[in-house]
């Protein structure tokens, strides 16, 4: 906000000790007197604009800044439903060039009118002269006090802000309004009242085979060597309606052990099939994919935060910030050697920021 410069006007707070003390506060005790103005330090006078000397014009300005408001709020609104209505077809980028497009231009334009809107009603409402003010002490006197009340007040009535209804509701409801679409796009990131039901059901199954990832070629036992790693995938991912989904949650890491290296706990004696195991690929920390293996040491690295699972113990966490082991899938071979699950996991796979549920 700017107040004139013509050296009788303006609202500035100055102690007649400013001369004699300079940028220093003055002694304790001294009496600090206060002026009502600053001499002129050399601003242009002030110019008035079409809508000072206009009502009519004055009253278009502030149908224009409100607009803007109104503008902001609309946008607002429609980058929600954009968010909630305009589908996410599965394996069809268009769909999702689409929604993105739709959902930034909303949120930009919501956000840009109310910038535009606070931006033209300064220039075009508000009174336009300069303020200069002196600095003073950190605690005035009585009378500063009641200076800088005179202050605020003339700079409530000058923006017009306790007076123009209409601009100030508008702009209220645009701040307001602008942070729902930010609200519905996190909300999504925040897991569902139970998430582990839908995490621990994948499309693991009895007799599914184990498949290359990407190819989907099975795999039979005799193919896994010693120090080899698989990346693998269910067979019949490809066909699956959500499948980026089902893989992020499926993917698996097949390895082969000398099977007097594994430490094998009661009840897990038969998921390894002659020293070949598998385990989930989704990290316990934060869902990472654990793509390093390093066969002689038979540690799994995750390279996002450096956890590190050991598979000789059941992919127990040895380093790193995880948690919890990475689920272990039992598995066979079928009546043609192919690798097959016995199940689907046991546990929840990926991130455990929520309680574990066996």
């Amino acid at each position: 906000m700017a107040n004139d410069h013509d050296g009788i006007s303006g609202s500035s707070i100055v102690g007649t000790t400013v001369e004699k003390y300079g940028n220093n506060p003055p002694p304790a005790g001294t009496a600090v007197v206060v002026s009502d103005r600053l001499q002129n330090p050399g601003f242009e006078p002030f110019r008035p604009r079409v809508a000072d000397m206009d009502p009519a014009k004055e009253r278009a300005q502030e149908r224009r800044v409100s607009g803007l408001f109104f503008v902001s709020i609309i946008a607002s609104v429609v980058a929600v439903v954009v968010y909630t209505v305009i589908p996410i077809i599965p394996g069809d980028m268009g769909s999702v060039r689409l929604s993105n497009l739709a959902l930034g231009l909303s949120i930009a334009l919501g956000l840009l009118a109310v910038g535009i809107g606070a931006v033209h009603w300064a220039r075009s409402l508000m009174e336009g002269h300069d303020l200069v003010e002196q600095r003073h002490g950190t605690r005035g006197t009585d009378a500063t006090r009641q200076k800088a009340i005179e202050v605020f007040s003339l700079g409530n009535k000058e923006s017009g802000f306790g007076r123009r209804t209409m601009i100030r509701n508008t702009l209220i409801g645009a701040l307001v309004v602008s942070p729902i679409p930010a609200i519905a796009l996190f909300r999504d990131l925040a897991p569902s009242a139970d998430p582990v039901p839908q995490l621990k059901h994948t499309l693991w199954a009895e007799g599914v085979r184990l498949t290359r990832d990407p190819s989907g070629t099975p795999i039979k036992a005799s193919e896994v060597t010693l120090g080899s790693a698989f990346h693998v995938i269910p067979e019949g991912l490809e066909k699956s309606e959500h499948k980026l989904e089902e893989k992020a949650k499926a993917a698996v890491l097949v390895m082969r052990l000398k099977p007097a290296d594994l430490n094998v706990s009661a009840g897990r004696e038969d998921w390894n099939y002659e020293g070949i195991i598998a385990y989930s690929k989704i990290c316990t920390h934060v869902g990472c994919p654990v793509a390093l293996y390093e066969k002689q040491t038979h540690h799994l690295l995750c390279p996002c935060h450096q956890s590190q699972f050991d598979i000789t113990r059941e992919a127990a966490v040895i380093f790193g910030p995880a948690k919890r082991p990475l689920p272990q899938l039992p598995i066979t071979v079928d009546s043609e050697g192919y690798l097959v699950a016995r199940s689907d996991f046991n546990e929840p796979v990926g991130p455990s920021f929520w309680e574990r549920k066996l």
